[in-house]
């Protein structure tokens, strides 16, 4: 968004939030800054914007009613700055996307590299979670668009799948399963397993697909629960267990020798997809991605074997789950 008055925005983070912690990675600002931006307009209304009660906070009558003003005026600002850069014509301004990890460190890098070629003058900051963490993010209006990893059914947001993601056994090249074509999870079950942590759009795919099976976590062997792909990938790597993980994780590791990825039997795929608020206004910085990301989605998962067919296929079964 172009300059508008910075404490009316970092009080309507913090108000969004309910915490100045929150709001200050949201904003990439030191709490303190947070904290003295908030304070400099509580002077100015010469009132208390915030109830700060036993490490809670909570929006005062007075912060209530700005709140509800600050929501439209910021609205209303962009919307302003937009149309006068449609005359021109002109793609800038500042873009906050929500990205699940995997999605954060496999797929928009090269996105985002090939996006910012196209379009220079658009800044894009990420902020990165698990996939709950960032439908949350989205829901309340802190990020412009979220990039997620599990299928999310919320009539209240737009999802729209761009591109499908298969789960594979990844294990060590010397393991016993190695030399198979294909694995089921009732033999998953025989090895010690290594797991996400809870909310991640990882760990709800798998689960669902345990589910379908019959299983549930309680029937594997899990012997560790990290939070991230890499984290992952090095402890199948020194031995410690087996995991169920995105192939799109594992094209170094593939190449390299260090990881060896066995297709599951029934297969599994997840899609990747864009989420974004249905009735929220939407600068051409934002169209211009969405229309990229698609576009770009497309082309390799035609290059991955996935038809476009396919793709729309999936779309479509989301949008009648929604």
């Amino acid at each position: 968004m172009a300059i508008v008055d910075r404490r009316l925005q970092v009080f309507y983070t913090v108000a969004k939030v309910l915490s100045f912690t929150k709001a200050a990675e949201t904003l990439h600002m030191t709490q303190p800054a947070v904290t003295f931006q908030v304070k400099q307009l509580e002077e100015q209304f010469n009132t208390r914007l915030f109830d700060r009660t036993h490490n809670k906070i909570s929006l005062t009558e007075a912060g209530k009613i700005v709140y509800g003003y600050a929501e439209n005026i910021l609205e209303l600002y962009e919307r302003m700055y937009n149309e006068v850069l449609e005359i021109t014509g002109e793609v800038s301004g500042s873009l906050l996307i929500g990205a699940s990890t995997t999605i954060a460190e496999y797929m928009l890098p090269c996105l985002l590299g090939a996006f910012k070629q196209q379009f220079p003058e658009v800044n894009i900051r990420l902020q990165v979670g698990n996939t709950d963490a960032i439908v949350t993010m989205v829901e309340n209006n802190l990020v412009d668009l979220g990039l997620v990893e599990a299928p999310v059914y919320n009539k209240n947001l737009e999802v729209e799948v761009c591109r499908i993601d298969e789960m594979v056994l990844a294990v060590p090249p010397d393991h016993p399963l190695v030399s198979r074509k294909e694995v089921s999870v009732e033999e998953i079950r025989r090895y010690e397993y290594i797991t996400r942590e809870e909310g991640s759009g990882t760990r709800a795919v798998i689960d669902q697909y345990l589910k379908e099976q019959g299983m549930s976590y309680s029937d594997l062997d899990v012997v560790l629960e990290l939070g991230s792909p890499e984290a992952i990938k090095m402890a199948i790597e020194a031995g410690v267990g087996i995991a169920i993980v995105s192939r799109t994780t594992l094209r170094k590791e593939l190449k390299l020798g260090t990881l060896k990825a066995i297709p599951l039997n029934p297969p599994l795929t997840r899609p990747f997809s864009h989420v974004r608020q249905k009735h929220k206004f939407r600068n051409n910085a934002v169209v211009e991605l969405l229309n990229f990301a698609v576009d770009y989605c497309k082309q390799r998962a035609i290059e991955e074997g996935f038809s476009v067919p396919e793709l729309e296929a999936v779309q479509q079964a989301m949008r009648k789950g929604g």
